[in-house]
């Protein structure tokens, strides 16, 4: 009890200092988003069948597939107390009991409240145990999810399995109109979904009292796992001892480009985002198949070059401090390097995809040939950029803990790159696209040629950039502290509560009535083929089908216009503060 209330205070301290700025407001768009998700929950509940059990599936899958995308929580790192001496078991159950402080479990409890809601008569206290007893199993679900794929990230295979069942498992959530529909035809939840461990507390309150037991007896069979890995976390690890063949580069460049070879090859990460790229390409365009929907499988490739993006626009950041070896080194090209290799690694792949995907369903060819060239210029030239102005301090290779997703600790700021990459990446193909609906085969031409200028002209901003500010990026790396007179895309200036609440929501959720229902609501309304799915278009009359996927367009483009617009008006309104104060001074003086 003693180590639970002491981890306890520990986290209450952490988050009431890290509750400021920037992380604050995320924190509380975070929490108000919660709370509606909570409150339709809680709705749920009154309207009989199985869809409360169905939300409560949907909130153990969010456990665990958040915090494997996130790094999980790592406020308190087990690595922290390796030299306390605590019991592995000890340490994971005060570890546990402060895994209950913070906005998720809170919002988590609230939306258990759908289980007094739920309760038959009579059973309304059976369901304070049961809601307490489902959080646990939520948090411990995450806690051993996170674990498990650490460990499996120190081997290749393991790198390579844990990146293609979470990036089929993403691509699925995303497409999970298509298993509503294959699954939920008739207004019926499927009769399994009551059996899950998230369905047993609705199963105790309805009478079935035995599932208390089962949640107790699954708890103590989760918190042993989670013992168990810990204790192999916080273990040494064993570097490899096998030979490597030398490098024979002739020039800077080359060696920059056998080098980031290399890292692809070798750095378990690198192989995790590449393999969940693939993945998520792969089942994202292939969903629709359930419904006997073709028209996205050629998608793949495209699909596949910007999820690779996204994942790897922080390599520099990624890479840590290791490019002090770069700025060493006079007339190395790192930025073209760096360019090639990543096309060498994602190309191959991309190229494949589209070729085998379109070949299999017979077109459309100009669209995705035009698509896939002008992303993997997009994409070669927005990675380096994106990673030189908008660089996230993360931790070196070398210095890294026991979880390898954590690779960085602000979270915001990775969100933001991701989101951004997507969006910016996807706009280089936009040229490309208009001119093929327009001209056919030409748009082909104009997917290389847009690839070609953006993989020259992005790569060589980045180049200035690195030169011009290489000391200043190395220093970031290393401390995290970005030097006062340096800027940044992320760099954001001193907003209100409201502000990063407004932008947070903007730049989290922009993509929502963007691309699914905008841009692939008015793909599927231009082909008929799809009557009624998640997509507010297809519930539409005719006449207004194609003015709803419009305005949602412009809804999401507002979004992300009103997260640019808030902190450049706040840095236009610090630098006529700062403006005044000087001109203040002057005239005292």
């Amino acid at each position: 009890m003693a180590v639970a209330v002491t981890l306890v205070r520990m986290k209450i301290a952490i988050l009431r200092h890290s509750a400021k700025g920037q992380r604050g407001g995320m924190m509380t768009s975070g929490g108000i988003l919660g709370l509606l998700l909570a409150g339709g929950t809680i709705f749920l509940a009154f309207q009989g069948g199985d869809w409360l059990a169905a939300a409560y599936a949907v909130w153990m899958l969010g456990w665990i597939i958040g915090p494997v995308f996130s790094g999980g929580d790592e406020t308190l790192r087990p690595e922290f107390f390796s030299l306390v001496g605590l019991p592995a078991p000890r340490l994971a159950a005060g570890l546990l009991v402060s895994a209950f402080v913070g906005v998720a479990p809170v919002i988590s409890l609230i939306a258990l409240a759908g289980l007094v809601a739920a309760a038959a008569p009579g059973n309304a206290l059976v369901a304070v145990p049961a809601m307490v007893l489902q959080l646990a199993i939520f948090v411990l679900l995450s806690k051993v999810a996170v674990a498990v794929l650490g460990i499996a990230l120190r081997s290749r295979v393991g790198a390579i399995g844990a990146g293609l069942i979470n990036g089929a498992v993403l691509a699925f959530l995303g497409q999970a109109w298509v298993f509503a529909v294959t699954f939920g035809q008739g207004g019926q939840i499927p009769a399994f979904v009551r059996y899950l461990p998230s369905g047993w507390g609705l199963l105790a309150v309805r009478g079935e009292y035995l599932a208390l037991l089962s949640m107790a007896v699954l708890i103590v069979l989760l918190l042993a796992a989670w013992a168990a890995l810990l204790a192999r976390r916080t273990g040494a690890s064993r570097p490899s001892t096998r030979g490597r063949r030398p490098m024979r580069a002739a020039t800077a460049r080359e060696a920059v480009v056998a080098k980031e070879l290399r890292t692809w090859s070798r750095d378990l990460v690198r192989n995790y985002q590449l393999t969940f790229a693939l993945a998520y390409g792969v089942f994202f365009a292939g969903a629709p198949l359930a419904l006997g929907i073709t028209g996205m499988l050629p998608l793949a490739g495209p699909i596949f070059i910007m999820m690779a993006s996204a994942m790897t626009a922080n390599s520099y950041g990624t890479d840590g401090t290791a490019h002090w070896l770069t700025l060493m080194t006079p007339g190395a090209s790192d930025v073209r390097g760096r360019q090639l290799a990543w096309l060498l690694a994602v190309g191959p792949v991309a190229l494949a995809l589209a070729v085998a995907f379109t070949l299999a369903v017979d077109g459309p060819w100009p669209l995705v040939l035009a698509a896939t060239f002008a992303l993997l210029g997009g994409g070669a030239g927005m990675v380096p950029l994106i990673s030189v102005y908008g660089l996230v301090p993360g931790t070196d290779p070398r210095s890294r803990s026991g979880n390898p997703l954590r690779t960085s600790e602000d979270d915001g700021a990775m969100t933001g790159v991701v989101y951004l990459t997507l969006f910016l990446v996807a706009l280089t193909a936009a040229p490309a696209v208009l001119v093929t609906s327009l001209f056919g085969w030409w748009g082909v031409v104009a997917g290389a040629v847009t690839g070609v200028l953006c993989y020259w002209g992005l790569g060589l901003l980045a180049s200035r950039r690195l030169a011009a500010r290489g000391p200043e990026l190395l220093q970031l790396m290393r401390t995290g502290r970005r030097p006062e007179s340096g800027s940044s895309l992320f760099k954001m200036p001193e907003l209100s509560k409201t502000e990063q609440t407004i932008a947070m929501i903007c730049w989290s959720f922009g993509a929502i009535p963007l691309v699914p229902q905008g841009v692939l609501a008015a793909v599927f309304v231009s082909t008929g083929r799809l009557r009624m799915s998640w997509f507010l278009a297809t519930y539409m009359p005719p006449g207004l089908r194609w003015p709803t996927a419009a305005l949602m367009i412009l809804l999401g483009l507002t979004m992300y216009g009103v997260g640019l617009w808030i902190p450049y008006r706040a840095r236009k309104r610090a630098a006529s503060a700062k403006a005044a104060t000087v001109q203040g001074l002057n005239h005292t003086a």
